[in-house]
């Protein structure tokens, strides 16, 4: 018998699957850019919760601040940024709809039976928090935390340098 901290839990998994599900069927099928791209974000930030409630605190963070803090606040750039006549109609529906459902299902199937396949063993290491995690990227993997940054930091520079459309200064 579950008790009551445990159904909770549960609950709040399956409310959030159902979120994470019907904001992805609404960024798929929805007609207007705009509030798919919103939705976009929708999902990422419930897959966060999701996280969360498999105890996965530092995949939370992450999914938050990286996915739904940036990527879909770039998708949402973007969009603004494309000149539509009317944005209500700015996702007009694909011919391929049948062939993408046949591809998404066969896929799904494959990683069910995958997971339903695989015999799975459970670890008993140590518990790893969030805290043990940012310790090692601040020790073990500072430089290629730096090298990433000024990767980033050149496609920055390259992504202005292509948006004003001019050539380089000397």
């Amino acid at each position: 018998m579950m008790d009551g901290g445990g159904l909770m839990h549960t609950l709040a998994f399956f409310l959030l699957s159902g979120i994470t599900l019907a904001a992805a069927m609404g960024v798929v099928f929805k007609r207007n850019l705009v509030q798919s791209a919103f939705l976009l974000s929708v999902t990422f930030l419930s897959v966060a919760g999701l996280y969360m409630t498999l105890e996965a605190e530092f995949m939370a963070a992450v999914q938050a601040l990286v996915y739904s803090g940036a990527v879909a606040v770039l998708v949402v750039i973007g969009v603004m940024l494309t000149h539509r006549e009317q944005m209500s109609r700015s996702n007009p529906p694909n011919k391929m709809l049948l062939v993408g459902a046949v591809a998404a299902l066969s896929v799904t199937g494959a990683i069910v039976w995958a997971i339903l396949a695989t015999p799975w063993k459970v670890g008993k290491g140590s518990v790893v928090t969030a805290g043990d995690i940012g310790r090692r990227f601040l020790t073990d993997f500072a430089p290629p935390f730096e090298a990433v940054a000024l990767l980033l930091l050149a496609a920055l520079i390259g992504a202005v340098v292509l948006f004003k459309g001019g050539k380089a200064q000397s």
